[in-house]
């Protein structure tokens, strides 16, 4: 049994990793801190809370430094650029740190996380002890590592839909194209203009069309498995929901094939993933299916002829696309069950 620590516990992220780590058998004990509100009681700012936070915590926000200093692992779920502090913190006192921001997803490419994000590394040595979180490319160098980078919501549903195809080498290069949509807590907690109600409820929209943060990390993820350059165009879209992610990628394939066959080989692929849904031929992925839930399930579609892959991907952004993947990472490093405290079951609606 471990205690479990979370710093920006009152965000969406955050408060999800509070709701899975109350219910996960292996976390005996929580210790949350924010900034933002800091000496006040979790449950008063989340109500569905209240009575359940079952002798793991007494639910005050604590300081970050207090975190560290009780937890075995620690999981930063902050703004760019700060989580770095506290992976030096964790390294050097023999602690566990997962980060769901984009600060360690980039490994050692500093130029790249500055070109994207506009900031330099503050303690560049940490990036050697990080591996980038996907269980499905890394999941036997996350069970070695002291760092983790957990991926971003987009980037883990473009990537568990094209993967497969990429390294086998069956489609080109030249282009993918990644269209996906996401529900509105994917743009956090802070009000802004775009999650506003009156803006973001009865419309559907594009936004940062081309310049969007999660593009180098999908082009990243896409190239290594092609083991080349992969040109991807990502569009994100905001959906008047409050969960969910659905991308739909198209690829051309490099010969015609059936969409048996390119069922057959996603089948053979994530065979045994325990968090990866390839649906029947004929299916296809939905956000509702898998709401509430670490599943990620796929559709495989083959169109125009033959000579089209496109891939359906769904996932709940906050889990699978963030705080669940984060507890699939932390039983991977501490050596639980994969599935432990997770394997929770979709929301029929």
């Amino acid at each position: 049994m471990i205690t479990a620590g979370i710093i920006g516990a009152t965000g969406y992220v955050g408060v999800e990793l509070v709701r899975l780590l109350l219910a996960h058998p292996e976390v005996a004990k929580l210790s949350l801190s924010s900034v933002s509100f800091e000496g006040q009681n979790i449950v008063d700012i989340y109500p569905n809370l209240r009575g359940l936070l079952r002798g793991k915590t007494d639910g005050v926000l604590g300081e970050a430094d207090s975190v560290v200093a009780a937890s075995d692992v620690v999981f930063t779920a902050l703004p760019h650029g700060v989580a770095e502090k506290y992976a030096a913190m964790c390294v050097e006192k023999g602690k566990k740190l997962i980060d769901l921001s984009a600060d360690f997803r980039f490994d050692e490419d500093e130029a790249t996380f500055k070109a994207w994000y506009g900031k330099s590394y503050e303690f560049p040595a940490v990036h050697g002890e990080s591996v980038y979180g996907l269980p499905e490319l890394n999941r036997e160098k996350i069970k070695a590592a002291r760092v983790i980078g957990n991926p971003g919501c987009y980037v883990t549903a473009a990537t568990l839909a094209l993967i497969p195809a990429l390294a086998k080498h069956l489609v080109k290069t030249e282009l993918v194209i990644v269209d996906a949509k996401s529900g509105v807590t994917g743009t956090g907690r802070n009000p802004t203009q775009t999650n506003n109600f009156s803006e973001a409820g009865e419309s559907f929209a594009p936004y940062n069309v081309g310049k969007h943060r999660h593009q180098p990390e999908i082009a990243r993820n896409m190239s290594k498995a092609a083991g080349k350059d992969v040109n991807v165009v990502f569009t994100p879209h905001l959906l008047p929901m409050s969960r969910g992610i659905i991308a739909t990628c198209y690829a051309v394939l490099e010969k015609p094939m059936t969409a048996e066959e390119a069922h057959a080989l996603y089948a053979a692929h994530y065979a045994g993933e325990p968090f990866v849904r390839v649906l029947p031929l004929g299916s296809t992925a939905t956000t509702r299916n898998v709401r509430g839930s670490n599943y990620c399930d796929v559709s495989v579609h083959v169109v125009n002829g033959g000579a089209l892959l496109e891939v359906v991907s769904a996932l709940d952004n906050m889990v699978k696309g963030a705080a669940g993947q984060a507890v699939e990472n932390m039983n991977l490093v501490m050596g639980f069950e994969e599935t432990a405290g997770i394997d929770l079951v979709p929301a029929a609606f």
